[in-house]
């Protein structure tokens, strides 16, 4: 990786870090905003090669160490109200007609490049604990992500990206935000395995919003379930990796996936702790749901997760319990502020921000919009992008790792000129050479 792991300097990393700062609704896509989006972008980068690397993460100490990371939980379920709240009002103003959607598309970007980072650093236990008490409101974020995760089972997951001479720039910005909707619930699952992770040491408000008002272990078990992050294409098994569909190899189709993983991990946490089991009550329909597991609970799955071994013998336990009644007691919480207190800040002022963003933020001029690609283009480079990528690619046909390159398009990859050939009869009808590809753009 070489130069790459110093993407930024460890002072240069501090300021930007102790720069983060929350910001209004109506400040979103303006000057400031833009600039702490692009840091954002370098701390999210330098993480993730930090990670890579394994030598140590300072990015993770620096936002525990300046108490950061409540920061970005605000920031992260802002973005989320303005997609939400703001971001449909706005596309129904009649003089919306934008003829770039770049300044859009950033402030949709935003949500992702936040759960990205905080998908790395929440490995760490101490990062959960410094989030103090917007771990709850990070939970409910999460929750709200999974709930449309299982929601959107039988609708098949998102299309990939598709380059149309047709559709206009808003078509084609939908279509990457539908895509990056998924990839941020796919994130979320991450980050909320990482908080169950700290299950021994959660508020008892939290442990009660996860198991109680949300009953996590049920919504978990129906994504196990449905799997929206595998699918069956042409007869074949595709899983979602790295922002794209993957053809998965037969000799590999026995390999737990990464997310079926953050699912067990998760369950196993809030199921065999002991204080999460002393907190969740086990009605009749929570043992219908967990007993549900036993099923995939096979010797292949327990090989590769041995630990489960302890959940199958919970639930032959469970199977012979009688189930408990729903529980009455009367308990104090404390419960998650930053959504309400920013919808009550907000509430009858949606058209007007969308009115001051139109006017003042997505109307850009040509010069705005070349200094805004010149300096993106300084943060993304190729050998950063390729280094930061969460694996290696995988064959277009097979499925296996990938090290050629469509030498016409430069997005498809093969692993052999034997498959590149099998695969030109589909691939062929969508490769656009490169530089045509750009001229386009």
């Amino acid at each position: 990786m070489g130069d790459l792991e110093l993407l930024l300097l460890p002072g240069e990393a501090e300021v930007l870090v102790r720069g983060l700062r929350s910001f209004p609704l109506l400040e979103m896509g303006s000057g400031g905003w833009s600039q702490q989006h692009e840091n954002l972008e370098k701390l999210n980068m330098q993480a993730i090669l930090d990670a890579t690397a394994s030598r140590g993460e300072p990015i993770q100490e620096l936002l525990v160490t300046h108490g950061k990371i409540p920061t970005l939980v605000e920031e992260l379920i802002a973005v989320e109200m303005w997609k939400q709240k703001v971001f449909p009002v706005l596309c129904k103003l009649e003089d919306f007609t934008p003829q770039n959607t770049f300044p859009i598309y950033m402030v949709v970007h935003h949500e992702a490049s936040i759960i990205n980072l905080l998908e790395t650093v929440f490995f760490h236990k101490e990062v959960c604990e410094s989030a103090e008490d917007t771990v709850l409101d990070l939970v409910d974020y999460c929750h709200r992500k999974l709930t449309l995760l299982v929601a959107r089972t039988g609708r098949g997951g998102p299309q990939e990206e598709e380059e149309s001479p047709h559709s206009t720039p808003m078509q084609e910005l939908q279509v990457q935000a539908e895509l990056m909707e998924f990839e941020i619930a796919l994130k979320a699952l991450s980050v909320l395995r990482y908080i169950t992770d700290c299950v021994d040491s959660l508020s008892l408000s939290t442990l009660s919003r996860m198991l109680s008002t949300h009953n996590l272990p049920c919504l978990l078990v129906e994504l196990l379930e449905h799997s929206p992050w595998s699918r069956r294409e042409g007869g074949k098994l595709q899983q979602f990796q790295g922002g794209r569909w993957h053809t998965v190899a037969p000799s590999e189709q026995q390999k737990l996936s990464k997310l079926d993983g953050q699912v067990w991990i998760a369950l196993y946490n809030l199921l065999l702790s002991p204080e999460a089991r002393a907190r969740y009550c086990l009605t009749s329909f929570a043992k219908g749901q967990l007993l549900k597991l036993r099923a995939f609970l096979t010797d292949t799955l327990l090989d590769q997760l041995p630990n489960l071994a302890d959940l199958q013998g919970f639930l032959a336990h469970l199977a012979l319990a009688e189930p408990q009644p729903p529980k009455k007691d009367l308990v104090f919480e404390q419960i998650p502020e930053i959504w309400e207190r920013l919808e009550r800040e907000n509430k009858g002022k949606w058209k007007a921000i969308a009115k001051h963003q139109l006017r003042h933020v997505f109307s850009p001029s040509e010069q705005d919009l070349r200094q805004q690609a010149r300096r993106w283009a300084e943060t993304y480079s190729l050998d950063v992008l390729e280094a930061v990528a969460p694996e290696r690619p995988r064959c277009a046909h097979c499925g296996a790792e990938a090290s050629k390159r469509c030498s016409r398009c430069q997005k498809e990859w093969y692993c052999c000129r034997e498959c590149q050939v099998k695969h030109w009869g589909e691939h062929g009808k969508t490769c656009v050479p490169a530089a045509q590809g750009e001229r386009a753009k």
